[in-house]
This record gives C-alpha cells, structure tokens and sequence, in this order.
C-alpha cells in the first residue's frame, strides 16, 4: 500500500527494500531555503537495529500491514515454542528466533500478542508486566537488610535477575517485560 512521508505516523511500519522498517518518530523539517524534508528514526522490526533516514517531503513509501494475533501459549515442543490462536484455536510453532526477549516470560498460559507479516512473525508483545515464581535464590541472612541490596535470582523461565534480598524460594514477583528488571512482590 503506497503513502506519501507527509501520512507517517509513529508506530507505521514500512517496506524499504525488502526491510521491513517501523516509524519509531518522524519531524517534518521546512528550512528557509531549500525543499521542505522528513527526518525519520526507523527500527527495523525484524533484527530491532535503529537507523536514522531523511526524506523528501511528499516522497512515496510502500507502507505495510502488520496483522496483531492474540495467542495463548501451550507448551514447548523441542526447540519450538507451540500458541494457540484465541480466535480461530489453530495452533502454530514458532521458533525461538522470532520471539527474541518475550521467550524469557514465557508460562503455560500467558497470552502473547503476535505481529505477523503474512506467514512471518515479526515480533511479539507481552503486558508491560507479569507474575513468575523465583525458582532458585540465596537464602536472605537475618540481619542482613542493607537498603537496596540486592542478590540474584533465577525465575521459572530461566531469566536471571537482581531482586532484595527478602526474596526467598517460591515467591511470585512482578517483572517488567521490557527491561526484564524486578518491579515487586506479587
């Protein structure tokens, strides 16, 4: 679908020689001399890499759709992790690859959004937060309660992280899914 640089909008994704690429924030510049231009900063939404680009005003771009898909999570299967579509309750594998960083939150159950480009997944969105369970950690020392001290923690997934020192064995705790940071005791 062709649009002009004078429709972007944050958040649109577009087709730059075969990369898929989305608008991460766009300034409409009009010097004193000269053509008025865009100033683009673009992720590229398969490898997450950010490039700066200047266009034309009025230039065309190819503008792509990306189709957003709740789905649940079910299990892994080797390597591959298996959703279910909320709607439709087809099932799809999906390789580790195009989950990047969401695969370190991933429980039985969690509801995942995937952006797809066709048949590609492209990327995928957790909520900004969710509850695992820490499954190994240090005991905390009585006594021991240094303001902001911290000691790491593996969590039912895998991730490691840094949580107070109070955390013990079994604790369900709030993790930002963006920064993979402890937020707080659930």
């Amino acid at each position: 679908m062709a649009t002009t640089t004078n429709d972007l909008k944050n958040g649109m994704v577009l087709d730059q020689d075969g990369k898929l690429l989305q608008v991460v924030e766009f300034q409409h510049v009009k010097p004193g001399k000269g053509p008025a231009f865009v100033r683009t900063k673009l992720r590229n939404v398969r490898t997450g890499s950010v490039v700066e680009k200047t266009f034309r005003a009025g230039e065309k771009v190819e503008r792509v759709t990306i189709d957003k898909r709740e789905m649940q999570y079910l299990y892994r299967d080797g390597d591959d992790y298996v959703f279910m579509d909320n709607a439709s309750y087809e099932q799809l594998h999906v390789g580790p690859a195009a989950l990047g960083d969401t695969a370190k939150f991933l429980v039985d159950g969690a509801t995942v959004e995937l952006q797809m480009h066709g048949d590609e997944i492209v990327g995928s969105e957790l909520p900004a937060a969710v509850e695992l369970k820490v499954a190994d950690t240090e005991p905390g020392i009585q006594g021991d309660r240094v303001s902001g001290a911290t000691k790491p923690a593996t969590l039912e997934t895998g991730h490691t992280l840094q949580v107070p020192l109070f955390v013990n064995i079994g604790d369900a705790l709030k993790v930002d899914t963006r920064s993979g940071e402890y937020i707080t005791r659930a």
